[in-house]
């Protein structure tokens, strides 16, 4: 593979943003390419802003099972990042570590007979003397020397023990690996400006601050605001493109966008990424693995940015259109979010959706959603915690999104920003014996302070039995508080059960029933421990008091402790009864009706 492209640089940037810098009126280009590590060559200078040469046993372990792992497919190494030096050598400003470790594994190959040809180059490091003569002839007499020759003859040892290991067959494991260096295994080799306004100081600082310093999407925009410019014939519109990406990239940045697509809540280093990744796959097929290899999408993408750079770019705009569409088209936003959110990836839903009329699309989505929930109506029934889980929250999280979805003249959204962060869980909405409270002092006194406030604004206990709960809750808190641990566990748990008895309703749920589907919701309670394995009412006003200042409450989740559900002739507002249950169970039966598979399907 041979290609060279133009990367802009952006002097008041990361050099890794690849931007075009403006110096004194010229404009200022760096050097882009990839590099079999075979080829290589020249005198590496490390100067002495770097810190000296630091890998052990774990990194070097890792770099040669990376190439040995690649098996001879293409496979890239970090970025290695130089300047011209006036005397002909190379200064090292980043991947000094990586390249010290490949001179070692070509000089152990040479010093043991394996290989006839070492590295096609050299390096030295300012801080010590006689380094470049010491990687040369790494010796155990010269290595307590300083600190770098330490971790030069160690790291030297370990690639030792490493070919070792292949025994009688060392000789073609190092053909393998010297293959590999050759031929398929390369460096983003990238020259930084030979001029003095780029202080390779500040270039070291900025590529070592939390962050990789090439990803695809920079080596991809790279590759085609250069090719864009040395078309013959053709007007260039690279600065056009540069401006559309970056329009791009801050649309995918908005997290309920980024979500919505992706069900993931992190920050990433690009979020154009997704689209890049979406057209390698259609291009390559998606890669096996748990883990995408490194540049995949950029070795993928390549021929057809080479081939033509505009009609590449033409499909990235495309498909950026298609994400904008869904997410503003408040149907599919629900429909795709759901899909994603439960496990249907971005790629997939792009080739389904693929030259569909909208309602051939919203016929294809739902069929979707019909298969990924694959529940029939009694199945949704007999939904439980304790068996199902994942399901219930599944079928919990279809009836939120198509509450919201379904609700006329309306612009509210269901976040799967939030969904995507674990924000919420799947609760007991009234958690009386549904599991057992951790044996932990400090949520027995939180339970109890919640419970003591729900007993205060509950009319209908009876004061003699409110005064009475009240009074031995404070003594149990009491002797919590005083650390009077003996004999407490039995107090606790007598209160606790007599609070519950009067927090519920005269029918309590039995425990049969206390994990079906009819007593759970999507809740914030998960990190809680004593919020919840609460009764209803102290959740009740918990969801109230989080309302009132302005959080997100799922749209179901709000309407269970509002008695939404509940006809209001049957309410009792502080409790969680069996005909509240009922009438839940007939509302997400309803919602979800049009999903519901016919019960012979899965008979």
């Amino acid at each position: 593979m041979t290609w060279r492209s133009i990367a802009r640089l952006e002097q008041a940037g990361s050099v890794a943003s690849c931007e075009e810098a403006d110096i004194g009126g010229r404009t200022v280009e760096a050097l882009l390419e990839p590099k079999a590590v075979g080829d290589i060559s020249g005198a590496f200078y490390v100067p002495a802003y770097q810190r000296g040469y630091r890998w052990g046993k774990d990194e070097v372990d890792r770099l040669l099972a990376d190439i040995w792992a690649s098996d001879g497919k293409p496979y890239y190494l970090q970025p290695v990042v130089v300047k011209a030096m006036a005397d002909g050598r190379w200064e090292l400003i980043d991947g000094q570590q990586r390249l010290t470790t490949l001179y070692l594994i070509f000089k152990f190959m040479v010093d043991h007979g394996l290989q006839s040809a070492g590295a096609g180059y050299a390096i030295e490091y300012e801080t010590r003397e006689n380094s470049r003569s010491f990687l040369q002839n790494p010796k155990a007499e010269q290595c307590d020397d300083n600190i770098d020759f330490h971790h030069i003859f160690g790291a030297y040892e370990h690639i030792r023990d490493w070919f070792e290991t292949h025994g009688h067959r060392k000789q073609w494991a190092a053909n393998k690996i010297y293959g590999y260096l050759f031929e398929t295994v390369q460096v983003i080799w990238y020259e930084a400006p030979d001029e003095p306004e780029f202080d390779s100081i500040s270039l070291f600082t900025r590529l070592n601050v939390g962050r990789i310093p090439l990803t695809d999407a920079e080596l991809v925009k790279a590759l085609v605001l250069a090719r864009g410019r040395l078309l013959p014939g053709v007007s260039d519109k690279s600065e056009q493109i540069a401006a559309q990406w970056d329009v791009f990239e801050r649309e995918l940045r908005s997290p309920e966008v980024w979500s919505f697509i992706t069900a993931k809540h992190e920050d990433e280093a690009t979020h154009i990424g997704l689209i890049l990744d979406t057209l390698a796959d259609r291009l390559g097929g998606r890669p096996t693995g748990p883990h995408r290899p490194r540049y995949y999408t950029f070795e993928t993408l390549r021929p057809a940015i080479e081939n033509s750079p505009q009609d590449f770019w033409d499909d990235v705009v495309r498909l950026h259109s298609l994400v904008v569409g869904w997410y503003e088209d408040r149907d599919l936003f629900h429909k795709v979010g759901y899909l994603v959110a439960t496990g249907e990836s971005f790629a997939d839903l792009v080739e389904s959706a693929s030259d569909l009329s909208k309602s051939a699309l919203h016929a294809a989505l739902d069929t979707k959603i019909r298969l990924r929930l694959r529940l029939t109506p009694e199945q949704l029934t007999e939904l439980n915690y304790e068996s199902a889980a994942s399901k219930c929250e599944d079928a919990l999280l279809l009836m939120n999104a198509e509450t919201v979805r379904t609700r006329a003249d309306s612009s509210e959204r269901y976040s799967f920003r939030a969904h995507a962060r674990g924000a919420w869980t799947l609760e007991h909405i009234h958690a009386q014996n549904a599991q057992p409270l951790k044996r932990d002092e400090r949520i027995w006194a939180e339970w109890l302070r919640l419970h003591r406030a729900a007993l205060q604004g509950v009319p209908t206990i009876d004061p003699t039995l409110r005064s009475q709960l009240t009074a031995e809750i404070d003594d149990v808190l009491s002797l919590i508080q005083h650390k009077q641990s003996h004999g407490i566990a039995p107090r606790f748990d007598s209160v606790k059960a007599r609070t519950e008895a009067a927090l519920s309703d005269s029918s309590v749920i039995a425990d049969d029933g206390v994990h079906a589907i009819s007593n759970l919701a999507l809740l914030a309670g998960g990190d809680n421990s004593a919020l919840s394995n609460s009764t209803f009412e102290v959740k009740r006003r918990e969801i109230l008091r989080r309302d009132r200042s302005g959080s997100y409450i799922p749209a179901c989740t709000r309407n269970v402790f509002l008695k939404y559900y509940t006809e209001s002739d049957a309410q009792q507002i502080h409790f969680w009864s069996p005909a509240d249950r009922e009438s839940y169970l007939g509302a997400i039966r309803a919602v979800l009706a049009p999903y519901l598979l016919p019960e012979e399907v899965l008979a």
